[in-house]
């Protein structure tokens, strides 16, 4: 009899919507490898909890959380801390022989033939969460998975000894000795950053202290930091890592690291920075289950959805999307790349740096150390006859030249331009020195964004706005007087912030011939923006004032987006 559909249980369960369920499909389309349960998640549709009692009952196993359990150390004994992480499981308790085993993912049979193996035992399995087998890992299998905190209290002054002038400081760890303090240290920082969803780890040398900050949903908080006396043992490991000359103390310098932890593998892309009271370090975690979105989860509007649709399956012609760093610009530009990349395509992309790798594209790294500059890569690439060509960023007049040169030959090309609104990028190019009339000719659109914070739904409750509140955003009592606004009140899965997660908020300029005729003219910016307004475009605050009256975010995080959108155009 073949077994009911996870889809379809978690739907009678009430859990998920046959919408969900569609979205699910497609996006595992676009990940292959990617099971049903983990693209609901993905999307924020449900919950692991959900996602694993569903399983169970799909599977006819039970369901435990061994977090919450007094499991026997003869029985702990039996796996390895090494296997228990790498597999995701634990064992639990011993019946007549048999070996009862908590796993997160109930169809990983080599992992059953290890324990099998190693133990010399028949084994039981039953489900649990990947977070709460995580969590009875660290709280029973030793201290390789304590907290930070734990970590910075087994420090004293005298556990490692420094030299006075940090320059001449001879720092030698060995990497097979995983207990060695440091090491342990820099792995649980990064662990505790993925842990919490952080996209950057800032590790800052103050006077008197070592600082260290996770930026989580693009607002950066403190963490309990080292001693400033591991300072430079504890970048110096980062830079090891990183595959940096730890000598090189006086330039700045970057790298990437390949790190696994809580059964995921990301990137971590390393900046050093020398600065008045030692090197200021950050990675950036470039996590790929957390980039390849689809169109529809970018958080259009249905109408901007549509254009961005329509514009970005048309035969030719340059799309720009403009933001500050951070805003979201890679992730909607790989969407629409995931949306376009089938075998009747050619793709190619230059980028400064390639930060996640897309499977059936051709993806270039800029190089500037050898002359592999944006400007020569473009050259080369018009010569292997590609549908589709992306520019990771336009940042002088022959890069935009050719970008330009090759969207009037026939082919469609996506790019970025740090500028503050979807106007200013015609205007910023023909300050470039790109002649006006090849920006009014190639340009098909161009979309400014931002990312806003979203209410966490598990403790999103109704609020109240004052009339002031409301005058100060645009809004009339009786525009809204049909509304429900939210807000997060703040728990322990939003680290009491009110917020989980990120969505775009977009501005989209799509030329026609008006627009044309005004950048032919080289019209000033407010120009260009009124005509474009005319014409259906709504603003950042408008888009963002939509997501508010939707539930989606707050009135206060649109007005600290917004403002600082406004302020950085002056």
């Amino acid at each position: 009899m073949a077994r009911e559909l996870l889809g379809r249980i978690l739907r009678a369960r009430g859990a998920v919507t046959d919408e969900d369920v569609s979205k699910a499909l497609k996006l595992q389309r676009m990940k292959p490898g990617l099971r049903i349960g983990e693209a609901l998640q993905e999307l924020n549709a449900t919950d692991a909890n959900a996602v694993v009692e569903a399983l169970g009952e799909q599977l006819k196993l039970e369901v435990v959380n061994p977090a919450e359990m007094e499991i026997p150390r003869e029985v702990l004994d039996m796996v390895s801390h090494e296997m228990a992480r790498k597999h995701t499981l634990i064992p639990i308790g011993r019946n007549n022989g048999r070996l009862r085993i908590a796993m997160a993912d109930p169809l990983d049979f080599d992992a059953l033939d290890n324990i099998r193996f190693a133990t010399n035992s028949n084994v039981d399995q039953v489900l649990a969460t990947r977070e709460s087998i995580n969590l009875a890992i660290s709280q029973n299998m030793g201290m390789e998975e304590a907290t930070v905190d734990d970590m910075l209290q087994e420090f004293t002054e005298s556990d490692i000894t420094f030299r006075a002038d940090e320059d001449e400081m001879d720092l030698e760890v060995d990497d097979e000795d995983e207990d060695a303090p440091i090491i342990r240290l820099v792995y649980l920082l990064i662990t505790e950053a993925m842990r919490q969803r952080a996209s950057d780890v800032h590790i800052e040398p103050m006077a008197d202290r070592l600082r260290v900050r996770y930026r989580v949903d693009g607002v950066c908080f403190e963490v309990p930091g080292p001693p400033k006396s591991l300072q430079g043992s504890i970048i110096s490991r980062i830079k090891i890592m990183a595959g940096i000359d730890i000598a090189e103390k006086r330039r700045p310098t970057d790298g990437r690291i390949k790190f696994r932890a809580l059964g995921r593998e990301v990137d971590l892309r390393v900046s050093c920075l020398p600065a008045n009271h030692g090197e200021s370090v950050v990675m950036r975690i470039l996590d790929k289950e957390s980039l390849l979105l689809g169109v529809q989860e970018l958080g259009f509007a249905e109408q901007d959805y549509e254009r961005f649709q329509s514009i970005i399956y048309r035969p030719n012609g340059i799309f720009l999307v403009t933001g500050p760093t951070g805003s979201g610009k890679t992730t909607t530009l790989y969407a629409a790349l995931n949306e376009l990349n089938t075998p009747d395509r050619k793709i190619i992309t230059a980028e400064d740096p390639v930060e996640y790798n897309l499977a059936g594209i051709n993806q270039c790294e800029v190089r500037r150390s050898i002359g592999r500059t944006f400007s020569r890569i473009l050259r080369a690439m018009l010569r292997q006859a590609p549908n589709i060509i992306l520019v990771g960023e336009i940042r002088d007049q022959e890069t935009a030249e050719i970008a330009i040169r090759a969207a009037l030959t026939g082919h469609l090309v996506f790019s970025t331009l740090h500028t503050n609104d979807a106007p200013s990028a015609i205007t910023r190019l023909i300050d470039m020195g790109v002649p006006a009339f090849l920006v009014a000719s190639s340009i098909q659109a161009a979309m400014a964004q931002r990312l806003v914070r979203t209410i966490c739904k598990n403790c999103k409750e109704p609020v109240e706005y004052s009339e002031r509140e409301l005058e100060e955003a645009g809004l009339s009592p009786e525009d809204v007087a049909d509304i429900t606004f939210h807000h997060g009140a703040g728990c322990d899965e939003c680290n009491d912030t009110g917020y989980r997660g990120r969505l775009g908020i977009f501005e989209m300029m799509e030329m026609n011939n008006e627009l044309q005729e005004l950048a032919f003219d080289r019209a000033p910016t407010n120009k260009i923006r009124e005509a474009a307004i005319n014409s259906g475009m709504k603003d950042l605050r408008s888009d963002g004032l939509n997501k508010v009256m939707r539930g989606i975010t707050t009135l206060e995080e649109v007005n600290r987006i917004a403002s600082e959108a406004r302020s950085s155009e002056y």
